[in-house]
C-alpha cells in the first residue's frame, strides 16, 4: 500500500471523529487522566529521587550519628520516683567517648565532636539570634563541607583555643555586606571571634534537617571546640546547681536541672557500608557500658532512614502507577467500546467503500485511525495535564516534581500504544463485513 493511501484513510478517520466531537473528546477522557497520572508519578519519583540524593550527600555515606537525650524535670521526677528502677549516674556524652570510639572500633574512618548553643551575633549594631557550634576540623571533612572564602582551623589555633571562626554564606551576607569577611571580628555571646573562612551555601530542608540531624550551616558560626569550652560552657564541669539538683532530685525550690552532656553529638564516619550495622552494634554496647546504661543518648544512622524513605516513596509511586495503568486500561476499554459502536453504526458506509474498491486493509487502517487518533489526542492533553499537575504538586505541597523528557516520551508512546491495542479487535471487525450484506443491513 502507498503512502498517499495510508494519508487518504488517516483523513477518513480524522472526518468520521470530526462528525461527532463530544464523543470523541468523552472516549479520550481515560486517556487524558491516565497519561497525566503517569506524567504526575514520574515526576515524583524523579523529584524524590534527587531529594533523596541530596540529603545523603548532605549528611555523608556511611555516617553514624549519636545525640544526647536531655530529659526534663518532669521526666526525671517521675523516672526517680519508680521504685522498680535503681537510681543510676550518667556524665552524659563526653570527649572521653569520643577519645574512647575513636581508640577502640577499627571501623571508624573519623569522628566529628559537636557543642552548640543559642546565642546573639553582633557586628556594627546589626544582631541576629543564631547558633554557635564548637568543631574540629573533622565535622567540615565528614559532612563535605567546603570553603568559599578563608581557611579551616590549624592544629595551632585548634589546640591553643584561639578566639576564632569560620561562618556561614548567610551569617557573612547579613554581618558582610559590604566588606571582605576574613579576618574581621564578630561578637558571639560574650565573646568577640576573628572570621578565618566562609563556607560555601548548601540548600537544606528544613524537615530534613530535624529528622536527619542536618544542620543548616548557612545560619550557624563554627568555633574550635576548645575555645567553645574554655570561652564559653564547658557542662562536663560540675557547677553549683547541678549538685543542688543532683542531691535533692525532689526539691521543688530546684528550678530545673542542667544539662550535663560535655557534648551535645558525635558524628562517626565508618569506613564502609558494611560495617555500618555492626558499627552501631559496637556502638550501643559500648555507650550502654560507660553510661551506666542510662537511655541519655540516641543513636542515628541517616542512609537507613533515606532508604526506609525511599522504600515508602517508592511504594507510593507504585501506587501512582497502579492507578494510571487502571485509568488508561479503562480509556483503552472505553475506545474499543465506542469503536465498536461506530462500525454497527456505521455498516452501510462501510459496505459502500468496500463495493467501490475498498480493500480489507483500507477499512482496518481507517478504523485503526481513528482510535489512535482518540488516544494520541488524549496522550497530547494528559501531558499538558500532568505538566500543570506536577507544577501545581510542587507549587502547594513540599513534594519536589521533576519531569523529564523520559517521562513525556513514555507517556506518548503509551497514549499510542493504548489506541493500536484497543483499536484492533474494532477494526478487524469492520474490515470483515460483507459488502453485500452492509448494503442490505444499511
Amino acid at each position: 500500500m502507498n503512502f498517499q493511501r495510508l494519508i487518504f484513510n488517516f483523513k477518513n478517520g480524522l472526518e468520521a471523529l470530526l462528525t461527532n466531537k463530544m464523543r470523541a473528546f468523552l472516549t479520550s477522557l481515560g486517556i487524558i487522566f491516565g497519561v497525566a497520572a503517569v506524567i504526575a508519578m514520574l515526576a515524583i519519583g524523579n523529584g524524590a529521587e534527587k531529594e533523596i540524593l541530596e540529603q545523603m550527600k548532605q549528611v555523608g555515606s556511611n555516617n553514624i550519628v549519636i545525640k544526647t537525650i536531655v530529659k526534663t524535670k518532669e521526666e526525671i521526677k517521675l523516672q526517680n520516683e519508680d521504685g522498680s528502677q535503681q537510681k543510676k549516674y550518667s556524665a552524659g556524652l563526653t570527649l572521653k567517648d569520643a577519645e574512647n570510639i575513636q581508640n577502640s572500633i577499627s571501623s571508624v574512618e573519623d569522628l566529628s565532636t559537636e557543642i552548640e548553643m543559642k546565642t546573639l551575633f553582633v557586628r556594627e549594631g546589626v544582631k541576629q539570634n543564631g547558633k554557635l557550634v564548637g568543631v574540629s576540623n573533622a565535622y567540615f571533612k565528614i559532612l563535605d563541607f567546603n570553603l568559599e572564602q578563608g581557611k579551616f582551623f590549624s592544629d595551632y589555633q585548634l589546640e591553643h583555643a584561639d578566639q576564632i571562626c569560620i561562618i556561614g554564606k548567610k551569617v557573612a551576607v547579613k554581618f558582610f555586606s559590604t566588606t571582605t569577611a576574613i579576618g574581621k571580628e564578630i561578637k558571639c555571646g560574650n565573646n568577640w571571634l576573628r572570621v578565618v573562612g566562609v563556607l560555601q551555601s548548601k540548600n537544606v530542608n528544613e524537615s530534613a534537617a530535624e529528622k536527619l540531624s542536618i544542620r543548616n550551616a548557612d545560619m550557624e558560626i563554627y568555633t574550635p571546640i576548645k575555645t567553645y569550652l574554655l570561652r564559653y560552657q564547658n557542662r562536663g564541669l560540675p557547677t553549683i546547681a547541678g549538685i543542688k539538683a543532683a542531691s535533692n532530685p525532689g526539691n521543688e525550690s530546684v528550678k530545673s536541672i542542667e544539662n550535663n552532656n560535655q557534648l551535645d553529638r558525635l558524628v562517626v564516619k565508618v569506613k564502609s557500608s558494611e560495617f555500618v550495622q555492626p558499627t552501631v552494634d559496637v556502638l550501643q554496647r559500648m555507650l550502654k557500658r560507660r553510661h551506666n546504661n542510662v537511655d541519655d543518648y540516641e543513636i542515628i544512622v541517616p542512609e537507613l532512614l533515606l532508604k526506609q524513605e525511599q522504600r515508602t516513596k517508592n511504594l507510593f509511586n507504585t501506587v501512582l502507577g497502579i492507578i494510571a495503568s487502571i485509568s488508561l486500561l479503562v480509556g483503552g476499554i472505553g475506545i474499543m467500546n465506542i469503536m465498536l459502536a461506530s462500525v454497527l453504526e456505521r455498516v452501510k458506509e462501510i459496505g459502500l467503500r468496500m463495493s467501490i474498491g475498498a480493500s480489507k486493509r483500507d477499512i482496518l487502517l481507517q478504523f485503526i485511525s481513528e482510535s489512535v487518533t482518540i488516544s494520541l489526542g488524549g496522550g497530547i492533553v494528559g501531558i499538558l495535564l500532568g505538566v500543570l499537575l506536577s507544577y501545581l504538586i510542587q507549587t502547594f505541597t513540599d513534594i519536589q516534581t521533576i519531569i523529564s523528557g523520559v517521562s513525556v516520551f513514555v507517556s506518548f508512546t503509551i497514549s499510542i500504544s493504548v489506541g493500536l491495542v484497543f483499536g484492533i479487535v474494532p477494526a478487524k471487525r469492520a474490515s470483515e463485513q460483507d459488502p453485500a450484506e452492509s448494503m442490505r443491513t444499511g
